[in-house]
């Protein structure tokens, strides 16, 4: 079964950037959609950002113009850059894979989670 490893959780003042970084398991995880999750105490998970394998990425509108996700096939590795912080923007946040390869849009039912590292942003 794919395994999803994050890093890069911390934080950060308002304005700066985090990277976040997320490692799958397996061949064949980078022929699936992959994205990104983010959730607060009390709220549903939000789909932040999807990239499917044809390279077809998604953002909601919150991140988008801020957040770039993009990944490394050869290292197994997706990647969420989150420039421009915001004091709204501290929150779970999990790497996710779909079982298919087509993301549309950010928001879907993952196969499998990663671990959700804490952001946080200080002011």
């Amino acid at each position: 079964q794919v395994q999803l490893v994050e890093s890069g959780g911390g934080s950060a003042q308002a304005g700066e950037s985090l990277r976040l970084s997320c490692v799958a398991s397996g061949y064949t995880a980078m022929n699936y959609c992959l994205g990104w999750f983010r959730q607060t105490p009390g709220k549903e998970r939000e789909g932040v950002a999807s990239i499917d394998t044809f390279g077809i990425t998604n953002y909601t509108a919150s991140a988008k113009g801020r957040f770039t996700i993009s990944k490394q096939n050869a290292k197994n590795t997706l990647y969420l850059q989150m420039s421009s912080l915001k004091p709204e923007d501290p929150a779970m946040c999990y790497c996710a894979i779909h079982s298919r390869g087509r993301c549309l849009g950010v928001n879907w039912s993952p196969a499998e989670w990663g671990q959700g590292p804490q952001v946080t942003v200080s002011s």
